[in-house]
Formats: C-alpha cells, structure tokens, sequence
C-alpha cells in the first residue's frame, strides 16, 4: 500500500481541486448547481479556488476576492441549503482523503469544516439558524 503524500504545492492544491470538482459535477444532491444552475467556466474557475485554497493551506496570499460575494448573488438565485454545504464538505473531505494525508491535508478538512459552517449560517439570512 502505497503511503499518501501531504499537500504541500500549488500543484497538489489544483490536483484534489480538479478530483473534487469531478465529483461534484456528478453529485445528485448539489452537481446540478455546478452543471445547471450556473454556467460555469472551468478554466477561469479552477484557478480561482486554486488561489483561495493555496492562501489558507500554504500561506501564500495569492487570493485577492471576496469569497463570499459570489455566493450571495448564487444564493438569490438558488436557496443554498444545508444540505448542499452537507454535501459539499463531504465530497471534498473524501477526496482529500484520497488523494493525501497529514497536517495540512487534515488543516484543509478543518478550514472546509468552517467555511462551510460560515457560508450556510449567511446563506440562510438574519432571521434563520443553521437549525432551520
């Protein structure tokens, strides 16, 4: 059995992107909002979660927008559910599972863990609770 590398580059970052994003695209629960819903340009996509990855993994600040921003404007056109950020974190704590083990590989599952907590508690608006 072959012993997992940890994430250490860029090129690691753009490789569990790419892995993941595949398996989003195939999801039944949110691969239609990645497929249907939006029209997504992948190569201009890919390295813009590439950048906002490497900046909390690595350190290196070469993610220069507002995260958030994109997600409300989607969020008016989709209600991004629970379920959906469920869904998503589970996706790609697999596939950082899959594909690499150690302190940074563990560090992305927590950093995913709170965007996502952060991203639904917004989502859902000022008078919803994650509950809800």
């Amino acid at each position: 059995m072959d012993t997992k590398k940890d994430i250490t580059t860029r090129a690691d970052i753009n490789h569990l992107i790419i892995e993941f994003y595949e398996l989003v695209k195939q999801d039944n629960i949110i691969g239609f909002i990645f497929t249907d819903a939006v029209t997504i340009n992948w190569d201009h996509h890919i390295p813009l979660i590439v950048d906002f990855w490497e900046t909390i993994l690595l350190d290196n600040p070469v993610y220069k927008k507002n995260a958030m921003e994109v997600h409300y404007e989607l969020n008016k056109k989709i209600h991004l559910k629970k379920e959906y950020f469920s869904a998503w974190l589970l996706l790609f704590c697999a596939t950082v599972d899959k594909l690499f083990e150690g302190k940074i590989a563990a560090l992305a599952k927590t950093r995913a863990k709170s965007i996502a907590a952060v991203m639904e508690f917004k989502m859902a608006g000022p008078n919803k609770t994650m509950l809800g």
